[in-house]
């Protein structure tokens, strides 16, 4: 499936899986010294380039006072241009809490949009999903936590993870999803009616994104 890759400005690690042929490069303000790094050309720069410093050639420049982060802007204008996988970069390591935050809740734009996006941090991946899941292969290890997004999550199915759960109900007020673990076996995380966050450790890699309607 082709993707849309935005890189953001936060701390960045190395790409957690290959770059394909047909994927969409999109640079986010300061995710364009990423790109720079990696020595990518990216299809598109975006931003306010209050990170960068400077507006590089072929910037689409967009006012500081505004209502998206960057990297909200690149994830509008991904959906805009039709692409339904997200993977972004350097969104979630930063000194930046609230950015990190805002990341999380692009994943949650994302999901409502009907498309599923994966936040790649040095450690951790996290992806939102809106009654749908995402299914892991055996051999997976590692921690892996769950929250939910906006109202209360209805039909929560945890199986194949050390704490296991069927039709459960996830709120935001209560973290009764975190510090599971893989165990080994295949892992399959499913909401009816809700949005999840799931958090999980980079080394059990990219997950099989379920939508709802193959649940």
């Amino acid at each position: 499936m082709e993707r849309c890759i935005i890189f953001c400005a936060a701390e960045f690690d190395a790409l957690a899986e290959p770059l394909g042929a047909g994927d969409y490069l999109i640079a986010a303000d300061g995710g364009l010294r990423h790109t720079q790094a990696l020595g990518l050309e990216p299809n598109e720069i975006i931003g306010d380039f209050d990170s960068l410093g400077y507006v590089p050639e072929g910037g689409v420049v967009y006012p500081v006072e505004k209502d998206d982060t960057d990297s909200m802007l690149a994830v509008k204008r991904g959906l805009a241009l039709g692409y339904r996988r997200f993977v972004l970069y350097g969104g979630m390591d930063g000194k930046r809490l609230d950015h990190t935050l805002a990341n999380f809740q692009a994943l949650g734009y994302l999901a409502q949009h009907d498309a599923v996006g994966f936040l790649v941090g040095k450690d951790y991946l996290a992806c939102a999903v809106k009654d749908g899941g995402l299914r892991f292969p055996a051999g997976a290890e590692g921690d892996f936590s769950l929250f939910c997004l906006g109202r209360d999550a209805l039909g929560v199915t945890i199986r194949g993870l050390y704490y296991e759960v069927e039709n459960a109900v996830l709120t935001s007020f209560f973290p009764l999803g975190v510090s599971n673990h893989f165990t080994g076996r295949e892992a399959a995380v499913t909401v009816q009616d809700g949005t999840l966050l799931a958090l999980w450790e980079r080394k059990a890699g990219f997950p099989e994104y379920i939508p709802h309607t193959l649940l």
